[in-house]
């Protein structure tokens, strides 16, 4: 019945044009256990894929209850022995169960089918509820990554990634941020690898390095003219005065010792159109850096959007990109 199961999902899979079906150690209080058992099962699996030009990739699940190191299975798929039968290499069953990584070296990079990334936060809790809950973007998380990466370079391997993330506050996010996000995991994973085993071929150029920050400079407050009365009271209240007016807008400086506030009641431009969407609130956060143009190209690279308006005269043109909500930085 089992292999009725594969042959019409690999049925299904030929129809759509694909060519790897993943198998995941089983986890069944009825599954049988032994290496030979479960080579035997992948290298006849293996012959029905092949007849549809499909592949089968064998993944060691870090519950799985016979097989659940990336070890095993590599063993399984070796005794299979069936060119259509490879390892899928997922690093957080890897990572999770603190295995170690060295074996990947020596794993041939044509018998790994598919490579798939996640980090997650150190937690004390059921492998399960801790890979379907709590993964996160690689460099988001508390596991070695950059281990598993260096271990998977050595193998020369040069097929597919994937991100692998079960996360419930992603779920609920955006799609299109969550994917955005993804994307940026993986440019300052790959920087991350470049920076640590030298420049290679298959690397994208090194991104420009973190730029020191030396402090906040301001905090921009968007707020509209009926309300800025009552903000403003508050501030001095707080110990702020009143230091400036710009030359042409309706904006005004307070301070306290090294601390600006920018409150903002301009009825137009982006401070306007964030009080509209956001209601009164902070619109943008002046950071002072080392180098303001290495750390916009940075940003850029990492995908973060850069964002200018119209500058009156006597303004000064200040670098910025979108922040969280929509803010600016």
């Amino acid at each position: 019945r089992v292999f009725q199961r594969a042959e019409r999902k690999l049925d299904v899979m030929a129809g759509l044009g694909c060519d790897l079906l993943m198998v995941c150690s089983n986890v069944s209080p009825e599954s049988l256990g032994g290496i030979d058992r479960a080579a035997a099962d992948l290298h006849e699996l293996g012959e029905r894929a092949a007849k549809r030009s499909c592949r089968v990739g064998f993944e060691a699940l870090a519950w799985g209850r016979h097989i659940n190191d990336y070890r095993d299975a590599w063993e399984a798929v070796r005794r299979a022995d069936h060119p259509a039968v490879g390892l899928v290499l997922d690093s957080f069953h890897a990572l999770a169960r603190k295995t170690d990584l060295k074996a990947i070296r020596s794993i041939p990079r044509d018998r790994i089918f598919l490579v798939q990334m996640a980090d997650a936060p150190l937690l004390d809790m059921d492998y399960l509820n801790w890979s379907r809950h709590y993964r996160s973007f690689p460099g988001q998380g508390d596991l070695p990554v950059q281990a598993f990466m260096e271990a998977l370079q050595a193998t020369g391997y040069d097929g597919l990634v994937s991100l692998e993330i079960f996360n419930d506050q992603f779920r609920a996010g955006s799609a299109r941020g969550v994917a955005v996000d993804g994307h940026r995991s993986l440019i300052f994973m790959l920087d991350q690898l470049r920076a640590s085993s030298g420049p290679q071929p298959n690397l994208p150029q090194p991104l420009p390095p973190r730029s020191r920050c030396l402090g906040t400079e301001f905090i921009e407050f968007a707020i509209d003219e009926g309300t800025a009365p009552r903000f403003e009271a508050l501030l001095a209240g707080l110990g702020f005065r009143r230091a400036g007016q710009h030359i042409s807008k309706a904006v005004t400086r307070w301070t306290q010792g090294a601390i600006n506030i920018v409150v903002n009641t301009e009825k137009e431009g982006f401070a306007h159109s964030f009080n509209i969407t956001h209601g009164s609130g902070v619109c943008a956060i002046g950071l002072r850096v080392e180098d303001a143009a290495a750390t916009l190209e940075r940003a850029q690279r990492l995908l973060d959007r850069p964002f200018s308006q119209a500058v009156g005269p006597g303004e000064l043109e200040i670098p910025a990109v979108r922040g969280l909500g929509g803010s600016l930085v």
